[in-house]
């Protein structure tokens, strides 16, 4: 595959083109942070078989001015690209978003309104060369609101929404679209935040999610457990979910 990774300077995204490299797929890497970049592209080529491709630009969710000219450096870059994963996104605690509007405002514009803009650019390029994939990292925080992440959850909430109605338009015309819903991931997004129970590494939720790519699936939740989880929170009763603080 010849694939775009929008979040990969530091995090989950790295821990994915990672392991993307390391088997033999040539990767473009996008993100904020020049400097990060730079850094993790040099450490992908070191890890990439002889031949493969590694390319890197800035690409900031927050400017959606420079989505267009991202893409068409990695499609200069890779010779087209045929899959988009895009792990990039904000993060703050429900107290610190509900006292700073402003810092609300520019998260569930970031998580849902530019993501949204950013995968339809994706989208066009996709289908115009005859399809491809689009994997896009949601969270089990929008499967149900819920008291401790009523913001970024309905952030979450949104973008899920979108990517489920992509796959129902697009799949016959070679669309392949995968919502990922992770529980807590170890990363520097939740550093100083207590890991809850079944929380996930990095290396483990990429392997997960690579497969499922790699068997065209629509949706996975990461650790698998939380599939479980959420299906028992889904199907709480409001007055239930009012006395209980998850």
């Amino acid at each position: 595959m010849k694939i775009v990774l929008l979040g990969a300077a530091t995090g989950m995204g790295r821990a994915i083109a990672r392991q993307l490299v390391e088997r033999g797929d040539s990767v473009f890497v996008m993100g904020i942070g020049a400097d990060d970049l730079a850094k993790t592209a040099a450490d992908l080529a070191a890890r990439a078989p002889k031949g493969g491709a590694v390319g890197h630009a800035v690409c900031d969710l927050e400017q959606p001015e420079t989505f267009a000219q991202a893409l068409d450096a990695a499609d200069a870059a890779l010779g087209g690209f045929d899959s988009v994963v895009v792990t990039a996104a904000m993060f703050a605690s429900q107290e610190a978003l509900e006292a700073d509007t402003e810092l609300a405002r520019r998260l569930v514009t970031v998580n849902y309104a530019n993501t949204v803009v950013f995968c339809e650019h994706v989208r066009k390029r996709l289908l115009a060369r005859g399809g491809g994939r689009l994997t896009v990292f949601s969270s089990v925080a929008g499967d149900r609101g819920r008291k401790p992440v009523g913001i970024y959850g309905s952030s979450k909430a949104g973008i899920s929404h979108y990517l489920e109605s992509l796959d129902h338009k697009y799949h016959a015309a070679g669309l392949r679209v995968l919502c990922v819903k992770p529980g807590f991931i170890k990363t520097g997004m939740t550093a100083g935040l207590k890991p809850p129970p079944f929380a996930g590494e990095p290396e483990q939720v990429a392997t997960a999610v690579i497969r499922a790519m790699d068997a065209g699936l629509p949706l996975i939740y990461t650790p698998a457990i939380w599939r479980l989880v959420m299906l028992v929170i889904r199907h709480l009763p409001r007055f239930v979910m009012r006395k209980i603080g998850f």
